[in-house]
């Protein structure tokens, strides 16, 4: 599996290529702005961009959907929990005052196990309430995308409408914490770093 990070947007948002070495499958994961520069890079790349996949729908995280996918052509795959959520219309306009652009709807909506192909990469979704009721990790062994679950050193926030601390928690104790320590984090933002392990996180993250 390649993953290359790029770092988008107003918010410090980083987004993700998750590509296939063998088909060139890709799916591009949280493009948070910059779409143009996330584009690019799948040119430079040589993928073929089937998927965007969302973490969560937080507007720093969606808001190059729609762009990337009228480009691409590509699925949009959110949690079926995010995608209810963030379609109320009470939390659009709570969320409006980022001004940025919400998800248009999603293609696929999936839960906790299920498994989304990429050519031969198989990511399994860990569904880590929280942050946001269908917030996600993307996990294809040693490596797992975290959105804002979890970060190096720190934890996503959750005094935004639709997050729970105790959840959060509970979230990362029983979805993240039993992975082997060897498994490398990909964080939704870089406060602490781009890149860390599950066996440092969980003898370092003062949150923990």
């Amino acid at each position: 599996m390649i993953i290359k990070q790029i770092i988008v947007g107003s918010m410090v948002v980083c987004c993700y290529i998750v590509a296939c070495e063998k088909t060139k499958k890709a799916a591009i994961i949280d493009p948070g702005g910059d779409e143009d520069k996330v584009l690019a890079e799948a040119e430079n790349m040589g993928v073929d961009v089937e998927y965007i996949i969302a973490t969560h729908g937080h507007p720093d995280h969606v808001c190059g959907n729609r762009k990337i996918q009228e480009a691409t052509g590509a699925k949009i795959i959110m949690h079926r929990d995010d995608e209810l959520f963030f379609g109320k219309s009470e939390v659009k306009n709570y969320f409006s005052m980022l001004g940025m652009e919400a998800s248009p709807p999603a293609d696929r909506q999936v839960e906790d196990g299920d498994i989304i192909e990429i050519g031969e990469v198989k990511l399994k979704v860990l569904h880590t309430p929280g942050h946001t009721p269908g917030g996600m990790c993307l996990y294809n062994a040693p490596d797992i995308i975290t959105g804002d679950t979890l970060f190096v050193g720190g934890l996503g926030r959750t005094d935004f409408p639709g997050g729970s601390h105790d959840q959060l928690i509970e979230s990362i104790r029983t979805k993240l914490l039993v992975l082997p320590d060897e498994t490398v984090i990909w964080p939704g933002h870089g406060y602490g770093g781009y890149r860390s392990t599950i066996g440092e996180e969980r003898t370092s993250n003062p949150y923990l």
